[in-house]
This record gives structure tokens, C-alpha cells and sequence, in this order.
């Protein structure tokens, strides 16, 4: 067992960064590891919502073009309240197959992996650039990326920003060049509240809503015949914009006419496909309804769409130095569409193409008892000290 690896998985996992907390601590350690590996280390502070949030950039290497990111993100979903789970989620445990924690997957695991082979690399030799950065707030909206790629070139100081990066999230290693973007808004019914005995007084927000679901179904239903025969390979199961409902609350009590309701509502929609499409057909078709409810003929409800939140799509261009370089380490032959969103969407906004591979299991990714691989865990600083030897050109120090 890699001692250090161990040392740094371990405090990773430790460490509660779920989104809506700070991930300060977190950064300072990691931040600490690699200026001691000869890394210069900037970070990005932000305080959001009074919590305080860290981006963090460190680089090594000569002041030349080219060279590569390797990016991952701090932070993790929830874990308190979550049924299932019968280990402590920030507790690193190991058996004979497993290694157990939140974030060992998805993606803290990586992240060691990269101080790992930070401490083994012959900085010095280094003949392109290497450039780590992990990110906050990925989990929700890959808010950290979009907060922090504007001022990369100015945390990188005399090193030209490199434009390809691999970014390590969850995939058993497989290759992916593209995903969907994610779309979120929330709608708003709002009646007018009374005593429920006398319902044609009142406009039952509830009962609108219905209509509300009934539309945005209707047109879910739709989306899926409009499949994509230009993405049909990249998403074989879903070359579509796929829509979700993620979250209906509305009324008081059983004896009132309830005066508000919200639907939360998510869309994917596909790589070169105007994001706001559906978003605006919705619009217009939430427009036409008849916002009375049933037991109130004289009186409608209002219907509002929140502004958009955007995460936007991945399609990174093929035949990289990058993909041919795990390509051969990895011994794969082909690269897809993952079926989630990353900070890769961000990273093309400004010029860098991402390719998405990591040593951990999507199917472990947000699950009660979270795990990955012991042999992914234990071999994951080779494969990245292969692809910086490769594309950086750095030789490694004698493992300890």
C-alpha cells in the first residue's frame, strides 16, 4: 500500500466539503502538499452566501505552449440523511476489494492520485507545462469553474494557459470527449388562498399546477421522439434533450385553498443545440393554459418560469494529443458521451478542450456506502505520471 496515498486519501475524504459548506480547509491542505512538491500554488477565494470558497491552480513547468491541466473537483454531494450508508462517510476504510468514503469515486480519490504523483515528479525536468486545478462547487451548476477560469491566466503568471485538460471524474476509464449541458428552473403557480368549503373563491394553486405537470409531461413525451441521428452514437441511449421533474411543493393544510406551488424542472440538452430551446417552447406552451382550477370557474392562477440556470454542454474536438496519449495508456480505442455534466462545459467557454476519464465508478458516484476499486485506487499515480511523462515530458523520482 502507498503510504502517502493513503495519508492524503484519507485527509481528503476527512475533510466535509459537501457543496453548500466550505471547502477552505480542504484547499489549504492540498495547497500546502503541493507547494511542498514545487508547485506554485494560487488560490481563488470567494464567499458565497457568507461561505467562504477556494479555487485552487498550481503550476510547474517551463514557460512554454502547450502542456496540460488535470482537473478535479473538491467538493461532494450530501451524505447526512442519506439512507443506506453503514460505514462513516468521511472515514476512509479499505478491505480486500474496496475503498470506502464519500468522494472516493466521485472524485477525491483523483485528486490524491494527483498530489501523489506531484511528490514523484522531477519538477525540474519538466519540458511543457502541468498545470493542476480543483475546483469548488461542482456538484451544483459547476459554479467554481465558470468563477475561476476568467482569472486562470492571471494564476498562472508567466505560464501560457494550456489548452487540453483531463479531467478525472468517475468513469472506470473510459474516454469521453462530450456530454449534455443541464438546464434548471423552477415554476411558479400562484392562486388565491381561502377556506377550502368555499372553493369558487379561491384559485387552488395545487390543482393549476396539475395543468402545469400534465403540459411539461406532454412535451417530455415529444422530446423523446426527436432523436438526433448525429448524436445517436454518443448518446445511444438518449440522443435527446431528456426532462426531469426534481421537486414539487405547494399548500398548507387540508383546509385551505393552497395559494402557491412550485415545480422544479431540469432539462439535457444535446452539444450544439441552442440550450434555451425547450426552455422557451415551454414558455409558450405554459402560456396557453387555462389557469382556473376546477372548483373555482371565475378566477385563474398565475405562471411564472424563473430565469434559467445553464451548465453548459461538452463537445471537444477528436484525435487530441491528449486522447491518443490515454488512448495508449489506458488501451482503449474509443471515446464517447458521458451521461453527466462537468466542468469540462466551462473549460471549452474559455479555448480548452477537456476529455473526461477517471479511475472511479459512476454506479458509485452519490450512493449510501460510496466506493471505488482498490487495484483503480492503488494504480490511478501511474496512469497520471504516464500521461505527464508523455505529454509534459517529466521524468519521476524512485518511489518511496
Amino acid at each position: 500500500m502507498n503510504s502517502y496515498l493513503h495519508e492524503v486519501a484519507g485527509r481528503l475524504v476527512s475533510f466535509d466539503t459537501v457543496s453548500s459548506k466550505s471547502n477552505a480547509e480542504a484547499m489549504a491542505y492540498l495547497s500546502a502538499q503541493l507547494n511542498d512538491h514545487g508547485f506554485r500554488v494560487s488560490l481563488q477565494r470567494s464567499e458565497i452566501a457568507g461561505v467562504p470558497k477556494i479555487n485552487l491552480s498550481a503550476c510547474a513547468g517551463p514557460a512554454e505552449p502547450g502542456g496540460l491541466i488535470i482537473s478535479g473537483h473538491v467538493d461532494t454531494v450530501p451524505f447526512t440523511g442519506q439512507p443506506g450508508w453503514t460505514r462513516d462517510p468521511l472515514r476512509l476504510e479499505i478491505d480486500d476489494s474496496r475503498v470506502y468514503g464519500r468522494g472516493t469515486s466521485d472524485m477525491k480519490v483523483f485528486l490524491a492520485q494527483c498530489v501523489d504523483a506531484a511528490a514523484r515528479l522531477e519538477v525540474a525536468t519538466l519540458k511543457r507545462p502541468l498545470v493542476f486545478l480543483f475546483t469548488a462547487d461542482e456538484e451544483i451548476g459547476c459554479l467554481g469553474a465558470e468563477r475561476v477560469l476568467p482569472a486562470l491566466p492571471e494564476l498562472l503568471g508567466a505560464i501560457p494557459q494550456p489548452r487540453l485538460a483531463w479531467i478525472g471524474e468517475p468513469t472506470s476509464y473510459q474516454v469521453f470527449h462530450a456530454h449534455k449541458g443541464v438546464v434548471l428552473f423552477t415554476i411558479t403557480v400562484r392562486g388565491l388562498g381561502g377556506h377550502s368549503s368555499v372553493p369558487e373563491q379561491g384559485v387552488n394553486a395545487i390543482a393549476v399546477a396539475g395543468k402545469v405537470i400534465e403540459t411539461v409531461g406532454r412535451y417530455q413525451a415529444e422530446l423523446r421522439s426527436q432523436h438526433s441521428a448525429a448524436f445517436a452514437e454518443l448518446f445511444p441511449e438518449s440522443s435527446y434533450a431528456t426532462l426531469n421533474f426534481g421537486g414539487i411543493r405547494g399548500g398548507t393544510a387540508a383546509n385551505m385553498i393552497a395559494e402557491e406551488c412550485t415545480v422544479q424542472v431540469s432539462y439535457r440538452p444535446l452539444p450544439q443545440a441552442d440550450p434555451l430551446e425547450a426552455y422557451r417552447e415551454l414558455a409558450r406552451r405554459l402560456q396557453a393554459i387555462d389557469a382556473r382550477d376546477y372548483g373555482s370557474p371565475h378566477h385563474r392562477a398565475t405562471i411564472e418560469l424563473s430565469d434559467p440556470f445553464v451548465v453548459p454542454p461538452l463537445l471537444s474536438p477528436r484525435e487530441t494529443p491528449l486522447e491518443g496519449v490515454l488512448f495508449a495508456i489506458l488501451q482503449r480505442h474509443t471515446s464517447g458521451g458521458a451521461p453527466f455534466a462537468t466542468d469540462g462545459g466551462q473549460f471549452a467557454r474559455a479555448g480548452i478542450a477537456s476529455l473526461i476519464c477517471g479511475p472511479g465508478d459512476l454506479e458509485q458516484a452519490h450512493q449510501p456506502d460510496e466506493s471505488i476499486r482498490r487495484e483503480a485506487f492503488e494504480n490511478g499515480t501511474e496512469v497520471i505520471l504516464s500521461v505527464v511523462n508523455r505529454m509534459c515530458g517529466a521524468g519521476t523520482l524512485e518511489k518511496k
